[in-house]
């Protein structure tokens, strides 16, 4: 199975699009501008993206600059989404502590070959995960403490320390933002096929191969967020990553 870059999928395109921008409007969601530039900038970068990696996949080298390229940006996204850019690095920090040793283990175990074809399709597939966990971690995480900020000035109270009195109120949902990848991976097969799956047997491989790709890369993804979202819990608890607005709030 391919899908060809053809008027009809200009067509298939741009009806899905009129139906989600109709629906969003009927129901008086305000995102269906932001619909609509997300699918023209999504058509343009893969697009700009398809022709760059073209050049890159053929040589290690080029492979990680483009994976390189990737963490950044993920990192400028979601410090952006979460309100972090002021502290990016610690953003960073807690990325790269879930994407770096699970690519480790992924290429150092010869699960995978150390080669472009192999490098920045797992590699795109592990950051983008972990960014979007760090998203909802964040998302989550920072309206908590600013609603909870009674409870934690009582911790502080009751001689409770920084980490002490951030944790009893992040406690309750410091797993949350794992909850979409969890389901995931337990209903694998049964309600989705998911990318990994459906690329490989694109590709001409087989049924078992495409299992195998897709489990590899679901416990990639659970491992990765899994660490990025415990570092990300540490450094808020210790006041490193934060909001400008709750550095003030959360004093020691």
């Amino acid at each position: 199975m391919t899908v060809d870059p053809s008027w009809n999928l200009l067509v298939a395109t741009i009806t899905l699009m009129c139906i989600g921008v109709a629906v969003a409007m009927i129901n008086r969601f305000s995102i269906h501008r932001s619909m609509v530039v997300a699918v023209a900038r999504a058509a343009l970068q893969l697009l700009l993206v398809s022709s760059v990696v073209v050049a890159a996949i053929g040589q290690v080298w080029t492979s990680l600059l483009f994976i390189a390229v990737m963490f950044t940006i993920a990192v400028w996204t979601t410090t952006g989404r979460v309100g972090t850019r002021s502290t990016w690095w610690w953003s960073a920090l807690s990325l790269a502590a879930g994407v770096l040793p699970t690519l480790l283990v992924v290429f150092a175990s010869r699960t995978a070959p150390f080669n472009g074809m192999a490098m920045i399709p797992i590699g795109s597939i592990i950051i983008g995960n972990t960014m979007a966990a760090h998203t909802l971690a964040g998302r989550r995480f920072f309206p908590e403490l600013r609603f909870q900020a009674g409870v934690y000035e009582a911790g502080l109270a009751l001689g409770m320390n920084r980490v002490m009195a951030t944790r009893m109120v992040l406690g309750p949902i410091v797993s949350e933002p794992l909850v979409p990848s969890l389901d995931s991976t337990r209903t694998v097969g049964l309600v989705t096929l998911p990318g990994a799956y459906v690329g490989v047997l694109m590709g001409g491989g087989t049924a078992l191969q495409a299992g195998a790709a897709q489990l590899l890369v679901l416990v990639g993804i659970v491992v990765s967020q899994t660490v990025t979202v415990a570092v990300m819990t540490r450094l808020i608890t210790s006041g490193r990553l934060l909001p400008d607005d709750l550095i003030t709030m959360l004093h020691p």
